[in-house]
């Protein structure tokens, strides 16, 4: 049975005033970021392909959990809408966590996140190129600033990582990370107008999830054993990737395309590094520089240059009532 429209919308998403709209998306870099101090936290104690398994399934449980308590009904899309959630569970949760997983393999963890740092741009193209979204000069010239400031920021945190070892199978592998995050960023928002963005990211990460798990025993990945070893630090850091990292981001994310597109919303995404290094330093006393500062100051402006080009400005947005 068809679900109906908007179903598992956050209740208050159409009257959400549009700085705490921001704030939110603000909110989801920093979260994403905070997942690379995480990542540390779990680094070797588990092989990665189970380490993404759990942090999906964590994911799931928390998705499912919120329905529960809200109770909400998971709805049953129609055979058109499923095929779209697995789709985006294939690109969004299996194929980018197997480029990257496998892609860190081969290149250093610093060239990585300056392939990642495409992200803003390339959803901005695939948004003008299949969803008609307006790139308007300044629009561009706000893409370029992310960019920049974005590497700036992996610059001054590893010096070495425009230097790091070429390996073109591995930057491809991270590329494929991109591609697979545009394909999650941009073709979703038909399904969160329709379906509702919890709905829609319970949905893609439930099926995601399961792709994961076959990986996972195909690969021989799947035993249990390791998981017993875990200590409550290293469980802190696979519940703060499944329940926020993943659960709660994706759904703030999957809203802000809803509201204003993939291209603005992506913008954002250009604060991760910023966010990563900031609590780096203040976690884990990591040192921080003059040309993070600067990298994070031409994010912001970026951030805020693409916004201001699209249409309405920061204040000027006004409620989406498609929802």
């Amino acid at each position: 049975m068809p679900s109906t429209p908007g179903a598992g919308a956050p209740p208050t998403a159409s009257r959400l005033p549009s700085r705490w709209l921001y704030l939110r998306l603000t909110l989801v870099s920093a979260i994403w970021g905070g997942t690379f101090i995480a990542g540390k936290v779990l680094a070797g104690c588990l092989p990665p392909l189970l380490a993404a398994c759990l942090r999906f399934t964590i994911a799931s449980a928390t998705l499912l959990s919120c329905l529960a308590l809200t109770r909400t009904p998971l709805v049953r899309p129609a055979p058109g809408q499923m095929l779209r959630l697995a789709l985006l569970g294939l690109f969004g949760v299996f194929g980018y966590n197997l480029f990257f997983f496998y892609g860190l393999q081969h290149i250093g963890a610093a060239r990585a996140s300056l392939i990642v740092a495409l992200n803003p741009a390339m959803i901005a193209l695939a948004s003008f190129l299949l969803r008609k979204e307006a790139l308007p000069p300044l629009k561009l010239a706000g893409v370029a600033l992310c960019l920049a400031g974005a590497g700036l920021v992996i610059v001054g945190k590893n010096p070495d990582a425009l230097a790091g070892a070429a390996d073109g199978g591995g930057d491809l592998l991270i590329l494929g990370c991109v591609a697979c995050w545009v394909a999650y960023s941009v073709g979703s928002r038909g399904l969160s107008q329709s379906l509702g963005p919890l709905q829609t990211v319970t949905w893609s990460i439930l099926l995601g999830t399961a792709m994961l798990w076959l990986a996972a025993w195909l690969h021989g990945d799947a035993g249990l054993a390791a998981i017993g070893k875990l200590d409550a630090a290293q469980w802190g850091g696979l519940f703060y990737l499944g329940a926020l990292g993943s659960a709660l981001a994706y759904i703030w994310y999957y809203d802000g395309i809803r509201r204003i597109g993939a291209a603005r919303a992506g913008l954002f995404i250009a604060l991760n590094p910023l966010s990563a290094v900031l609590l780096g330093a203040g976690l884990l006393g990591e040192r921080l520089s003059l040309e993070m500062a600067v990298g994070g100051a031409l994010a912001i402006a970026g951030i805020v240059l693409g916004n201001r080009a699209s249409g309405p400005g920061w204040r000027g947005l006004r409620p989406s009532r498609s929802a």
